[in-house]
């Protein structure tokens, strides 16, 4: 079993939305025995939360159900959980380099470091902005998710 985290500031807009898309991709491929999905925020402000409403009609008219996720914040049992850890942006990922416990020998980086995008290394937070802002997140995220489940697949097969 192959566990991913994808971590952003509330957990109400860009790690649901790369939790929802990344486990749509895997129940595709019928890939849902083998790998688990989850996301958290380094902040605790939201927690117990839905995503954001914005989030959620965002990825609904690209047909992801974001609606069952709730907020929960990274906890340092994260670290002994999860094989992938993936950061939406450089403050997030200095938050979790700050909480790794010495013997996490898991892969902890940016998530967009498995898309191929070079005009971003990070997803952008769209929460103080318009509906264009979301849109953005979703193809970002939309091709990041499918260059990490290639590498999650191509490990599955060659272990």
């Amino acid at each position: 079993m192959v566990k991913v985290l994808f971590v952003c500031l509330g957990n109400i807009c860009r790690s649901p939305t790369a939790d929802g898309i990344l486990r749509e991709l895997v129940k595709r491929e019928k890939l849902d025995q083998q790998v688990q999905i989850d996301s958290a925020g380094t902040g605790d402000w939201h927690v117990g939360k839905a995503p954001d409403v914005r989030t959620i009609a965002a990825a609904k008219r690209r047909g992801y159900d974001l609606s069952f996720l709730r907020a929960r914040q990274v906890l340092i049992k994260d670290f002994d959980e999860f094989d992938y850890i993936l950061a939406m942006d450089a403050a997030n990922l200095c938050a979790l380099q700050a909480l790794k416990p010495d013997h996490y020998a898991g892969y902890l980086g940016l998530f967009l470091d498995f898309g191929s995008s070079k005009q971003y290394r990070e997803v952008p937070d769209p929460y103080y902005g318009g509906n264009d802002g979301f849109e953005l997140v979703l193809d970002l995220v939309e091709e990041a998710a499918q260059g990490l489940l290639a590498h999650i697949r191509h490990n599955l097969h060659s272990s």
